[in-house]
């Protein structure tokens, strides 16, 4: 009995206290890990079941707060599973000049094996690649792949490097130091053969770490500035990269919300792309939001490559005809002034994030 009394305190203990409005790094890593934590409440309450006498103590001091607490931990990743309805609708349309596939990569600095990516890409044959976590020597080996005319490099032997390569014409793009100086993001236009431009920003804030930022604002900051520029966006938009917080946390959710992008992961999966080497221990980390101006033709999570992440393969359709059968999420005031609070405590406005336009 000891014992399953523990593990059922140390379970509700992990399911109350990212309840906390506490940036510190040990509590807010706490969102990560909610299938995991779901895992353990459905292993608790089958144990108890077989275990626990039915008695007061049993039944209302464990087996109750279990369950209460297992409901509340699927309740945030109900979402990310086929029993929710679908956010973005699945493409029906063939129109390839008004299609873009965008493939994400954190390629882990220490990492050497480019040749396994650049296989990866050379196969899928996205339009556009984004690397995070790349350097010089990782920009080097990623030169070599002809196809990509237009590109954006800013290597950083820092972990916060970033390339964009394109097969599309870009327009205006910029690097961007939105909340710490040594923590780039990319900002431009995609020109579609058709000539629809897109806004597209591609980000990669630090985590709550012991070894990052003790605490989440930072990362915080970064994600809900984007979301208040945004706001209602009327161009096509996409925002992509290692947002280094999952899709079911607060913040993630508010920059929803306040953006009024849509996630296409939304009654289908979670596309755990982090960690690949542990399988016990992935959660979704890199991620794609769009408007409502595009439908879904396929999102896949690719092969591992040498990183501690998978590849994120996404192929939208440009549809506006659409846009009616999907509901953009909607932010409440409580959602913009939290937002709004974050935004300001780092001392960044929606001033700060660039309007692509003009060409480079």
């Amino acid at each position: 009995m000891y014992w399953l009394s523990a593990f059922t305190t140390l379970f509700l203990l992990f399911t109350l206290l990212p309840l906390l409005p506490i940036p510190w790094w040990p509590i807010r890593t706490l969102d990560f890990p909610r299938l995991q934590l779901a895992i353990m409440g459905l292993v608790l309450t089958v144990t108890q079941l077989l275990v626990l006498p039915l008695n007061a103590l049993g039944i209302y001091v464990l087996l109750l707060p279990t369950l209460a607490a297992l409901a509340y931990q699927l309740w945030w990743i109900l979402p990310y599973t086929p029993f929710y309805p679908l956010e973005v609708k699945t493409s029906r349309q063939e129109d390839a000049d008004n299609r873009i596939t965008l493939m994400v990569a954190n390629v882990l600095t220490p990492n050497r094996q480019a040749d396994k990516l650049i296989a990866i890409v050379k196969e899928q044959q996205p339009d556009v690649l984004v690397t995070l976590e790349s350097d010089r020597w990782w920009q080097d080996k990623l030169d070599t792949l002809e196809d990509y005319p237009h590109r954006v490099a800013c290597p950083l032997d820092n972990l916060y490097g970033i390339h964009l390569y394109s097969r599309l014409r870009l327009q205006g793009a910029t690097v961007k130091y939105l909340v710490e100086d040594d923590k780039p993001s990319i900002h431009t236009k995609i020109i579609l053969p058709s000539g629809v431009s897109i806004s597209g920003h591609f980000l990669h804030p630090a985590p709550p770490s012991p070894t990052e930022n003790e605490s989440s604002s930072e990362r915080d900051a970064e994600l809900l500035v984007m979301a208040r520029k945004l706001d209602d966006p009327h161009q096509p938009t996409l925002v992509s990269g290692d947002l280094n917080d999952v899709a079911w946390s607060r913040t993630t959710r508010t920059f929803r919300a306040v953006s009024g992008l849509l996630d296409p992961r939304i009654g289908r999966d979670m596309f755990n792309t982090y960690h690949a080497d542990y399988w016990f221990l992935r959660w979704p980390l890199d991620h794609l939001f769009h408007s409502d101006h595009f439908t879904l033709v396929r999102m896949q999570r690719l092969l591992a490559f040498g990183s501690d992440h998978f590849p994120l393969l996404a192929e939208l359709q440009y549809n506006p005809r659409r846009r009616h059968e999907q509901n953009s999420p909607e932010a409440s005031a409580e959602d913009k002034q939290f937002a709004k609070e974050k935004t300001r405590a780092e001392g960044v406005s929606t001033q700060d994030v660039p309007e692509p336009g003009a060409d480079n």
